[in-house]
């Protein structure tokens, strides 16, 4: 006597495997495209020695005022004086 069904054998494994590898790929996704917020600093950004430096370089300032000057968001008096302002906190006159 013949069961119903009794042909799909080891078909079920096939479904539950297909669902776990399903399952698994969508937590996957989740977990790679949604932002994390680091609670904690990881092990080597804590062990590493922190550089000081005595005068910060203001290079980084003074090429974003050059870009501001370029795009047209200053007028040249104000980037002059921002500029020189820049200048004497780092003690430079350039």
């Amino acid at each position: 006597m013949m069961m119903y069904g009794g042909g799909m054998g080891s078909g079920w494994l096939l479904v539950a495997l297909f669902w776990i590898a399903l399952i698994a790929l969508i937590i996957w996704l989740v977990v790679r495209l949604l932002p994390v917020k680091p609670s904690e600093p990881a092990a080597a950004e804590v062990s590493r020695p922190v550089a000081h430096s005595v005068a910060p370089s203001a290079e980084p300032a003074l090429e974003i005022l050059d870009r501001r000057l370029a795009a047209g968001e200053l007028e040249l008096d104000d980037y002059n004086t921002i500029r020189a302002t820049i200048l004497d906190g780092r003690g430079d006159a350039r």
